[in-house]
């Protein structure tokens, strides 16, 4: 991809915020003077020219009727202040409160950079190199288990520690003063991960199946319908409200699926799958939870690193999903996925035996 520079930037945010409008070049150039920026017309029209022909504008008429809006690749790469943003209060802020139907269906190829590529494949070659003794892979594997469903359950709200994630999951001892649902939701992450790892080629492609069964053993005894939602859901401290109507969800997870089925690169389906699933939310709970497993479960069918999340910042990760739910910018999310595999790859052995649990 290639890399922006502030006015650049700029213009897309404006484009943005006039979704429902397209903008003419003096139109933008004036919005442009009125937030300090105090280049030259000429300046601003070599801008819009420079993003509409690496695609991340379009324009509609021609000559001096010609005007400009976002396209998906623009949108997926607005960039703006995402703290200063997300700490507005949600009232004030100039996000999309709706689904976007456009985000699956004109989604690009290509999201990663070839440097982006070359890190992410250094890092895999590292991990793939760390193979161990059976013996060691159990070991490992509970390693990862144990941190994973911590960190997946504390970006919910959970309240356990890694030391009590680990007595519960592999010493059978529930800690004190945690919520019968608390217990719950930790124990069924290690359930989703042993089925998981028992069924690896399963999950080489994703299909609402598999979806629904990982979503299942998620919300396990949890009281937690396990269908595609029919009744709406709110996101706290967000403007989005997603999709209330069951066929319209249905026909969202389809796109979602298409796309990840579609494309070629193996990083670009997994974080597609990460943020898409938290987005559509088409369950009425567990959805990032799932968006998690899954991101790992064909991570490791096609023999890649899992990503536990370990070193994440909880403040950062839910900033980053609401950024996308609202600006639909992927670029918050992208860069904790690429330091979070990255990470994954060089703290974890490859426990690529099948383990038992």
């Amino acid at each position: 991809m290639i890399e922006l520079n502030k006015l650049q930037n700029k213009i897309l945010v404006f484009l943005f915020k006039n979704k429902n409008k397209a903008l003419s070049p003096l139109e933008i150039h004036e919005l442009l003077l009125k937030n300090d920026y105090k280049h030259s017309l000429l300046t601003t029209k070599r801008s819009i020219y420079f993003l509409k022909d690496n695609d991340y504008i379009k324009s509609s008429g021609k000559g001096r009727s010609v005007s400009y809006h976002l396209t998906t690749l623009g949108n997926l790469f607005l960039n703006t202040d995402f703290k200063e943003y997300f700490n507005t209060d949600p009232d004030n802020r100039f996000g999309r409160s709706d689904f976007n139907f456009e985000i699956f269906k004109n989604f690009p190829e290509h999201i990663f950079s070839q440097e982006e590529i070359k890190d992410l494949d250094k890092a895999s070659q590292v991990f793939k190199k760390r193979s161990v003794s059976e013996s060691i892979s159990k070991k490992e594997y509970e390693r990862f288990v144990i941190e994973f469903s911590w960190k997946s359950s504390k970006l919910e709200g959970n309240t356990y520690s890694l030391l009590e994630t680990e007595k519960l999951l592999f010493k059978n001892q529930e800690s004190e003063n945690k919520t019968r649902e608390e217990t719950q939701m930790i124990l069924n992450h290690k359930k989703a991960f042993d089925y998981i790892i028992s069924n690896l080629d399963k999950f080489k492609f994703v299909n609402k199946k598999n979806l629904r069964e990982v979503h299942s053993l998620i919300v396990d005894d949890l009281e937690i319908e396990k269908d595609f939602r029919s009744t709406p859901v709110g996101i706290t401290a967000s403007i989005y409200s997603p999709l209330d109507n069951k066929h319209q969800i249905i026909e969202a997870i389809e796109d979602l699926l298409n796309l990840v089925n579609r494309v070629e690169l193996v990083y670009t389906k997994a974080f597609i799958l990460l943020f898409g699933i938290s987005y559509i939310q088409a369950f009425e709970d567990g959805n990032k939870r799932t968006a998690r497993f899954l991101t790992i479960a064909l991570l490791m069918a096609n023999g890649l690193a899992p990503i536990s999340y370990r070193s994440v910042d909880e403040f950062d990760y839910k900033m980053a999903v609401v950024c996308f739910y609202e600006l639909n910018s992927i670029i918050p999310l992208k860069s904790i996925f690429l330091s979070q595999y990255i990470f994954a790859c060089n703290n974890y052995l490859n426990f690529n035996k099948k383990v038992s649990s």
